[in-house]
């Protein structure tokens, strides 16, 4: 059960995320929004800190932050703007996120190949050859 709770957690996350972000107001400005976002993370973020258990202190791990954690701002940053903005240009609840994420995944796929040397077997394959017939049902007007 413990290894598919974070899953389970990211799939409501990101399932609450989408409608929040499909019911933002045209009208409103997008980066008053995304301030607005970032504000309440922060916050929920500073008031989760002392609950959550460290083997090291606050010091040693703001010393030990690297440009990774910076970076996943920026990309935080993109996928909140680029998502919000696809809405607004008429991209469906029902698709849009199946879009991005298959599109990521295959992106994801190249990476670890040729970053991190991973290995995909045969089924592997067959599961990335079926992301890519899903994503042409799935476009194909």
């Amino acid at each position: 059960m413990r290894f598919y709770l974070p899953i389970a957690l990211t799939v409501l996350a990101t399932t609450l995320y989408h409608i929040a972000q499909k019911s933002i107001p045209a009208q409103l400005n997008p980066m008053l929004s995304l301030s607005v976002n970032y504000a309440t993370a922060l916050g929920i973020s500073l008031l989760a800190l002392p609950f959550y258990p460290s083997p090291t202190t606050l010091a040693f791990s703001w010393s030990a932050l690297n440009w990774g954690s910076y970076v996943v701002g920026i990309a935080i940053f993109g996928v909140e703007l680029s998502v919000l903005l696809a809405y607004r240009v008429g991209w469906r609840i029902s698709i849009a996120s199946a879009v991005a994420n298959v599109l990521t995944a295959l992106l994801l796929v190249a990476v670890g190949i040729f970053f991190f040397r991973e290995h995909l077997s045969p089924r592997n394959w067959l599961g990335i050859a079926l992301c890519l017939a899903g994503l042409v049902l799935v476009v194909y007007r």
